[in-house]
């Protein structure tokens, strides 16, 4: 499955704004086809633990906590090339940075805020799904 699927969350700010169903539709509109999805909400612990990755950047401790702050949408998503072809579909991190009609420019607000995550690899991808979804919830 390597290669063709990533995962993504709509962030808790998009979902409060009321942006999750818009985003979940482009999504769709951009050819990924979702293979499992639920709202959830992060525990500050397992914000921590999903990020670990960045703890020792200085955007660790308000990544955590914007990201335990409220509900998310997290999905596995398919398309042949996934995870290259969702970080051009969202934008750059930076929605100021983003290109016109990229998911980040229309419901980002910050860099923090930027309405959605994406995998940067394969790997991760395969990681962080498995994080959110059992073998069970992926269709």
């Amino acid at each position: 499955m390597s290669g063709n699927i990533t995962f993504t969350m709509v962030k808790p700010a998009a979902v409060a704004d009321g942006h999750a169903a818009a985003i979940l539709a482009k999504i769709s509109a951009g050819g990924f086809r979702i293979k499992a999805l639920k709202m959830t909400r992060l525990s500050k612990e397992q914000a921590e633990r999903f990020y670990e990755v960045h703890k020792e950047r200085p955007f660790y401790g308000s990544l955590v906590k914007s990201m335990s702050s409220g509900p998310i949408v997290a999905a596995i998503l398919e398309k042949n090339n996934a995870v290259e072809s969702f970080r051009a579909y969202i934008g750059a991190t930076n929605p100021a940075e983003a290109a016109d009609d990229t998911i980040r420019k229309i419901y980002g607000k910050s860099i923090e805020d930027n309405a959605v995550h994406g995998s940067d690899s394969d790997e991760n991808a395969c990681i962080e799904s498995a994080y959110f979804f059992s073998q069970f919830e992926q269709f």
